[in-house]
């Protein structure tokens, strides 16, 4: 009978084999083509719209957030942004007081409707803006406040 430890032996000289003669992998990559590191790493919203080639954005009626007014658990708040405008290119759904200010980015084309939701992780009670990148450059938004009861990051 084989026992664990030998089976952990055996798998870690055949990985080894492997990697001798080239067939595993030196890294994976963990980003999709397209990827804007700086956007996702950006700390304020003037960083990310500075990332995302976007202007100041503008507070407006035709974009939509809905989000809990309370949320129980800052690990899954859930979060939903849409707009009913016409030649809307990317919907951001931005936490203010979030380590990293970006949470989501969607691409929109015209054969997609401008409607998503997504949940978010929050550490604290926060501004949480919805914001709607145009094709002619235009950045318009919405806003709501969401109070977090239990904090999603380590709280």
């Amino acid at each position: 009978m084989q026992t664990r430890r030998d089976m952990l032996s055996h798998s870690a000289k055949v990985a080894g084999m492997l990697a001798a003669i080239g067939m595993l992998p030196m890294h994976a990559l963990a980003q999709a083509p397209g990827y804007n590191s700086a956007a996702f790493d950006a700390k304020t919203i003037a960083e990310v719209m500075k990332a995302l080639g976007g202007s100041a954005p503008a507070e407006s009626k035709d974009v939509t957030i809905t989000a809990p007014d309370i949320a129980e658990n800052g690990a899954v708040v859930p979060v939903g942004a849409a707009t009913a405008l016409p030649g809307v290119k990317r919907i951001l759904v931005l936490v203010e007081k979030n380590p990293a200010v970006l949470s989501a980015m969607y691409d929109v084309t015209d054969a997609v409707e401008a409607n998503f939701s997504t949940r978010v992780k929050m550490g604290q009670s926060s501004n949480v803006y919805a914001v709607a990148m145009m094709a002619d450059g235009k950045a318009l938004f919405a806003q709501k406040e969401v109070k977090v009861t239990l904090g999603g990051c380590g709280g």
